[in-house]
């Protein structure tokens, strides 16, 4: 009976590992699947006018921070995964928007990152100043980290300021949508896997008992998520 009773336990555990797997793998690559409709509906139509490239600097300003977060408090590698998959997804997404824009552009004004202008802050012409801007960032917040990681303060700061840029990754979409009185050109499948995608990591956030801010944030952005699709509901008449 004791045998009958380890076994089952043995196949519970082992049920328990695959399908806890099965969750982090949804983790690390289901924040990059909503992206996939837009970057295809951006290809499709040759216009970036409806997606907000402004998610991108959201985006990548949060997993930056976030890597450095975890190099102070090393929580779950499912989340630093994660973190590495969105960078190379959201520069992706830069990439196919600077081409597009490159192949569509009328003027021949060129505006640069080392021209620091803030009136054309994220609105570059090459897709080398979205990298040197990444690169400047990522130096910045590793000296930074060096110069300050035994402080707690700085790394549970590190945290907050990581999990507040990502919980607004839908304000610029938001906004943009407001300003065109129009969801045309948006993608509504990224905006449905992101809200399905938030419920699905706030709910793991709370079940993995991860650090406070991932349940905060993830709360908000399905918040947001849900304004943008009230959005897609109502310009439908326009």
């Amino acid at each position: 009976m004791d045998i009958e009773v380890d076994i089952q336990e043995e196949d519970m555990e082992g049920s328990w590992t695959l399908l806890s797997l099965l969750a982090s793998c949804v983790m690390v690559f289901g924040g990059a699947l909503p992206y996939v409709p837009q970057y295809q509906e951006i290809q499709r139509s040759s216009n970036t006018e409806g997606f907000s490239t402004r998610v991108c600097l959201l985006l990548l300003i949060a997993n930056i921070l976030r890597i450095f977060f975890w190099i102070g408090k090393q929580f779950e590698l499912t989340l630093l995964l994660q973190s590495v998959v969105m960078i190379s997804t959201m520069l992706a997404m830069l990439h196919l928007c600077c081409n597009i824009q490159q192949a569509n552009r009328v003027s021949t004004n060129q505006h640069h990152f080392t021209d620091l202008d803030l009136r054309y802050f994220w609105s570059w012409s090459a897709f080398e100043d979205y990298l040197l801007f990444c690169f400047a960032f990522t130096v910045l917040c590793a000296f930074l980290t060096l110069l300050l990681l035994d402080s707690v303060l700085f790394v549970e700061g590190l945290g907050s300021l990581a999990v507040l840029f990502e919980a607004m990754l839908g304000v610029p979409q938001l906004l943009q949508n407001f300003h065109n009185h129009s969801t045309r050109g948006m993608s509504v499948k990224m905006v449905l896997l992101w809200t399905a995608g938030d419920i699905f990591k706030t709910t793991y956030f709370v079940m993995n008992h991860s650090p406070s801010q991932f349940s905060v944030c993830g709360a908000v952005q399905i918040l947001i998520d849900m304004a943008i699709l009230l959005q897609v509901i109502c310009f439908a008449s326009y």
